[in-house]
């Protein structure tokens, strides 16, 4: 049986108010792209249409679209595979592995960079441990190859987060009649529950394509050209910032391009349910003789992704150490750490609520076009943004210069489509005709969303917000150039370590920046894994008499 889409509809008349606080907050992502507007005018028309048509731009088009599309490709294979195992089977140990396999997320991509060049390099750690064997060099990893495999390992989780989040909300009785109906699980997989997981795939993909096409840290270790590399050193080597300027437009019109591609792969459509029936889980599917295989397979990914980055920060730590070197520390680097990323997450989720609202309800020319201007600040390397930032605030926003508003609020410009792509997926998957039962027992629209709308989003909501804060943990030019004087993160004292190779120095820090990362993801992550059913359990349901026998297959029934 091939699933069909029901068309999305609104609930209810047009929402002014949400409608002017989502086109605020776009305008709001758009600075940055004014500011390269205004850089890149100095240029003249001369000057815009020389870098345009130089073969220096068009290769760095060319070799940084092909890294975002193989490290998508790359993260969706992973995380699509990885999230069915950690939901929907009986893997063993699955609630660890839930919380393991998240893990990777929390590692800064300049930090596995390093970890892997100091580990797997040409002359890292394996090889000097394989020299007496006769091993000379281990093959390079600087280049496409090196960037793809470190931003694949640190990206992926962001398409399995939003993943796991759309399967524990999937309608289990339509695969239910998709088996009754004498489909193979191989074959209900792929024509039921596949189609229902496009938004979420969508969101998640989108979310490491315009990550890889901002990244600079782990390009920048690993060699390898890439728009957000050149860019930094344009803006770092030359007086005249213009042409980076204009790179910076060049990549601002490859993201609409990503984004226009993302758009026409979700549709208009989305999977919800279509009867008022509370959730269930699905009935977990046993492995079988693949049970182990599908075990070793996690552990392989977590070994490169987990236990070589913190061998090799461990390993500087031990040897620092042992060199006398003092762990330099402290409360208030954690402190500030935490305090920023908080802010910012919490308020990153509550401007993208307005924005998801209107692409998921309101569908349209409007919708879309707030929707990928909110997502311009995400593309662009943090250092445009942050000078950008810097440039207003001088000019513009005095009273707020180098405070921690100014940070929090550039955080949101960075990091808003992360919560944005959480939230309108989840939304996707609530049927609107819940909304409109509530506003017809006379509940108001404030309250509709309270009591009946952020329950049935919450797994989205709560996703969005550990990923906005994991990446602003992490974010180091924003905090860098915007931070209050004398505001240290735990990110900027790594960065001046690493920049002077005192990788010793660099390791304590490195490793509480990971710590604290993974702390409110895993707590996170548990929290969700709790409410669901043990496989034991859900195995024992689906034995029961009672809850044996599947719903009948509700009506595909177009929606107006």
């Amino acid at each position: 049986m091939a699933l069909r889409g029901v068309g999305n509809r609104s609930s209810g008349r047009r929402l002014p108010g949400t409608t002017v606080a989502a086109v605020v907050v776009a305008l709001a992502a758009l600075l940055p792209a004014v500011y390269l507007v205004v850089r890149a005018s100095e240029a003249g028309v001369a000057g815009v249409a020389e870098v345009l048509t130089a073969g220096r731009t068009t290769q760095l088009l060319v070799r940084t679209t092909a890294l975002a599309v193989a490290v998508t490709a790359s993260a969706v294979a992973i995380a699509v595979p990885l999230a069915w195992l950690t939901v929907c089977s009986d893997l063993p140990g699955r609630r660890l592995w839930v919380v393991l396999t998240a893990l990777p997320l929390a590692i800064p991509t300049y930090v596995g960079g390093f970890a892997f060049v100091a580990a797997l390099g040409p002359r890292g750690l394996v090889q000097g441990w394989l020299e007496p064997l006769g091993v000379q060099q281990l093959p390079s990893l600087y280049g496409f190859s090196g960037a793809w495999l470190v931003l694949t390992l640190f990206t992926y989780p962001y398409v399995l987060l939003t993943v796991r989040a759309a399967l524990r909300r999937l309608d289990p009785t339509l695969e239910e009649a998709s088996r009754t109906l004498g489909r193979s699980r191989w074959s209900t997989f792929r024509h039921v529950t596949l189609p229902q997981l496009r938004p979420a795939v969508t969101a998640g993909g989108l979310l490491v394509a315009l990550y890889t096409l901002s990244d600079f840290g782990a390009v920048s270790l690993l060699r390898f050209d890439s728009f957000t590399r050149v860019i930094f050193v344009q803006y770092r080597a030359s007086l005249d910032r213009s042409a980076a300027a204009v790179l910076g437009l060049v990549l601002i019109c490859l993201t609409a391009g990503v984004l226009a591609a993302e758009h026409r792969t979700r549709g208009r459509i989305s999977y919800h349910r279509l009867h008022a029936g509370g959730s269930r889980p699905a009935q977990v599917v046993p492995l079988g003789r693949w049970r182990w295989p599908a075990v070793a397979a996690c552990a392989a990914l977590l070994a490169v992704a987990l236990v070589i980055p913190l061998g090799v920060i461990g390993y500087w730590l031990v040897r620092g150490l042992a060199a006398g070197e003092r762990v330099n520390l402290n409360a208030t680097l954690a402190g500030n750490s935490l305090s920023a990323s908080a802010l910012g997450a919490l308020a990153a989720v509550a401007a993208a609520w307005p924005v998801a609202t209107l692409a998921a309800r309101r569908p349209g020319r409007l919708s879309s076009l707030v929707e990928r201007a909110s997502f311009t600040g995400y593309a662009l390397p943090g250092v445009v943004v942050a000078l950008s930032l810097v440039f207003f605030g001088a000019r513009v926003a005095t009273p707020i210069y180098q405070t921690r508003p100014l940070l929090v609020f550039a955080y949101v410009v960075l990091f808003l489509p992360q919560a944005v792509g959480a939230i309108r997926s989840s939304l996707l998957q609530v049927n609107p005709s819940l909304e409109e039962a509530s506003r017809l027992l006379g509940r108001s629209r404030a309250a509709t969303t309270r009591a009946v709308v952020l329950p049935l989003v919450r797994p989205g909501v709560l996703a969005g917000l550990a990923l906005v804060f994991l990446t602003c943990m992490k974010e180091l030019p924003a905090t860098l150039l915007l931070a209050p004087t004398g505001f240290d993160t735990l990110a900027t004292r790594v960065w001046s370590a690493t920049s002077e190779a005192f990788f010793a120095r660099a390791a304590p820090p490195a490793l509480g920046l990971v710590l604290l990362s993974a702390l409110p993801m895993a707590l996170l992550v548990i929290r969700e894994t709790d409410r669901e059913p043990s496989p034991r359990t859900a195995r024992r349901r689906a034995a029961s008499p009672s809850t044996s026998q599947p719903e009948a297959p509700p009506a595909l029934t177009p929606v107006a």
